[in-house]
């Protein structure tokens, strides 16, 4: 009997300090775009931190968020990640192909929620199933995303025979988005403007080809470039009067016309969940990759009333969202 007890003693002993240790252990999550640092406050990076305040990692408590943002200038992702690197941050969660490739190269487990591309074709991961390495996420279906923008855009212009499409020729997920883009428009019979930039000026010599060649609608591939930028493509579209479609609908809310997109609540909510299990002792490289079973369609009505555009009914009854 005594010698149980005394073995019950040790083994509380051992136990005792590790429970302690779980209480006072400090968590550290970054937050990486090429745009503008996220908010923990304000969605979409809250879906994310609700996500792990439900499961006991609490900014404030015993998680660390520390969040930033290239603010277009991808050549500062490399050095952010280091950053990041020397802060000992135990997960990193990224949007967009050119910050997840600068956190593959630092080998920090890494969690992509939005805007990667195929992160098979771009060689991110090995495949989506079993990614190797240092990287999970969210990924997205390109050709059939684009197949449903253009449909979107067909049907609200029966004769559309031409299409701008616009992109950041230097980001390589984008590139292959564009191209997916624009082998589903050649396959419903539609032309394809290419219109490649690589930096803000280039977006002048874009709207004089459009003026040149004018197009039946426009289609914006979204990376750090374009959306930081997405005011001067709303204003030329409302200048010419020409039907766009987004692939975030924040730049719907911004004036744009229409966007069909992955639901960023979704997508950062499944990203909070592929983080904890990454802080319980998951490897990355072993987490299959996800693709969002949510999209949400969403139309400015008040754009289109200043284009001129008549919504046909059965496509308004379909958006998931109307700005009026």
């Amino acid at each position: 009997m005594k010698r149980r007890r005394l073995l019950s003693s040790i083994a509380g002993a051992a136990v005792a300090p590790a429970i302690a240790s779980g209480q006072t252990r400090t968590w550290r999550l970054g937050l990486l775009t090429p745009t503008v640092p996220l908010e923990p406050a304000s969605p979409p990076a809250k879906f994310l931190l609700d996500v792990l305040a439900q499961r006991g990692y609490r900014p404030g408590e015993n998680l660390a968020v520390t969040t930033r943002g290239a603010r277009g200038q991808t050549a500062r992702l490399a050095a952010m990640v280091q950053e990041f690197k020397a802060e000992r941050v135990e997960v990193l969660v990224t949007s967009g192909f050119p910050a997840t490739l600068a956190a593959k190269d630092a080998g920090i487990p890494t969690v992509v929620v939005r805007g990667v591309g195929d992160p098979v074709a771009t060689r991110l991961i090995d495949s989506l199933a079993r990614p190797g390495g240092t990287l999970t996420g969210i990924s997205d279906e390109a050709a059939t995303l684009s197949i449903k923008r253009l449909s979107l855009l067909k049907e609200l212009q029966p004769a559309l025979t031409k299409v701008a499409m616009l992109w950041n020729r230097d980001d390589l997920g984008m590139s292959l988005r564009y191209k997916a883009s624009a082998d589903a428009a050649q396959s419903m019979g539609i032309s394809v403007q290419a219109l490649g930039v690589r930096e803000p000026d280039d977006f002048e010599g874009v709207f004089e080809a459009m003026k040149r060649e004018p197009p039946g609608a426009i289609l914006m591939v979204s990376d750090s470039l374009t959306l930081l930028n997405r005011k001067r493509v709303i204003d030329y579209a409302a200048a010419e009067r020409l039907p766009a479609i987004y692939e975030t609908e924040g730049v719907v809310r911004d004036g744009g016309l229409m966007s069909y997109a992955a639901d960023d609540r979704e997508s950062f909510e499944r990203g909070g969940a592929l983080v904890e299990r990454i802080f319980k002792g998951a490897k990355p490289g072993e987490l299959p990759f996800e693709q969002p079973t949510r999209y949400l369609f969403v139309i400015n009505l008040k754009t289109a009333k200043a284009l001129g555009l008549t919504i046909p009914p059965a496509l308004l009854a379909r958006a998931d969202e109307v700005i009026e």
